[in-house]
């Protein structure tokens, strides 16, 4: 028989708060994003990398961080509620980083071919690299803290150096800086 413990409790906890926060985030980029614009001319699709990259930041830099940041930030959580959801923020980061970046990347596209349908909306490849940088990015300044937030949770406020020594009836005690007998 499995046990279930408070670890258990806490990681569905946690997992559940992310599919909800996860749910909100992609109906509200879908409403963003996916609502038809009225606008007096269209560009045409940019299907070359970094074009439109490069057309923003040559306005200067107020003008590209006001067209790039936006782009950069519109699927960023993503990079912290796609491993909450799939409960990576516990298994190998490597793996996990190329997990979310991957499926950040593919909800991006999926994002800019459903664009093409809407009017006043056209592809534009570099949405989907700024989309993905920003998953990626925000997977590498938030996960690790959350990661070591999770471990510290499940395995107590004990230091790591330490063993944990459990028995049939929960941790061991352990006694530190005793001395020897007279």
């Amino acid at each position: 028989m499995q046990r279930h413990g408070s670890g258990d409790s806490a990681t569905f906890r946690l997992r559940a708060t992310g599919l909800v926060f996860l749910v909100v985030h992609l109906l509200t980029v879908g409403w963003l994003t996916l609502r038809p614009l009225s606008v007096p001319w269209v560009p045409a699709a940019n299907l070359r990398p970094l074009a439109t990259v490069r057309a923003e930041l040559a306005q200067g830099p107020w003008e590209a961080a006001h067209g790039l940041v936006p782009a950069l930030l519109l699927l960023a959580p993503l990079g912290v509620l796609l491993p909450m959801v799939t409960g990576r923020l516990a298994g190998s980061w490597l793996s996990s980083l190329a997990h979310t970046v991957f499926t950040g990347a593919m909800v991006s596209l999926g994002i800019e071919l459903l664009q093409t349908d809407v009017p006043g909306r056209t592809l534009d490849v570099d949405s989907v690299l700024l989309n993905t940088a920003g998953v990626g990015i925000t997977y590498l300044l938030l996960a690790p803290p959350l990661r070591g937030l999770i471990r510290r949770r499940e395995h107590g406020a004990r230091p790591s150096h330490l063993p944990r020594e459990e028995g049939p009836q929960g941790p061991t005690p352990t006694m530190s800086r005793v001395g020897i007998a007279p």
